[in-house]
């Protein structure tokens, strides 16, 4: 094989390689939630989220981060309180919990069912919060920076 040859082989071998074999990244798959927790019961929802957290960690999900509201206002047309129909004595959470891709999710996520360690916690005494406003859902990452 000639000089010019070879090397226009190795280019498409190259370009081959990095657009057909190199291992695509899958995006990440993020449940999310919003909800309202009375403010006698900060301590307690801390506690739960603390330890359902480690379940879903050892079940293989990234990260789990529960975030308490400082600097939100409620809006006229839409807003994290109004979602919630938060009450005077209470703080709205947003949390998430972040997985490889949505079928690492249900793989999570099947297994945290069967969990006895999660199922005592929802059967136990009565949730700090009223699961009835709480709102969450699964979402497909579509941009992921971080330093």
């Amino acid at each position: 094989m000639d000089g010019r040859k070879q090397s226009s082989f190795r280019y498409s071998s190259i370009i081959f390689f990095y657009l057909i074999l190199w291992p695509k990244k899958t995006p990440l798959y993020v449940d999310g939630f919003v909800l309202a927790v009375p403010k006698k019961n900060i301590e307690a929802y801390r506690e739960l989220a603390e330890k359902s957290a480690q379940v879903f960690l050892k079940h293989g999900a990234l990260e789990v981060r529960e975030c308490m509201a400082d600097d939100v206002k409620k809006g006229e047309l839409t807003s994290f309180p109004q979602s919630v129909l938060l009450k005077k004595n209470e703080v709205v959470f947003f949390s998430w919990i972040t997985y490889k891709s949505r079928a690492h999710h249900d793989q999570v996520n099947k297994k945290m069912m069967k969990d006895p360690e999660m199922n005592a916690m929802m059967e136990g005494k009565g949730m700090p919060f009223d699961m009835q406003r709480m709102i969450y859902g699964g979402f497909t990452a579509i941009v992921d920076a971080s330093k």
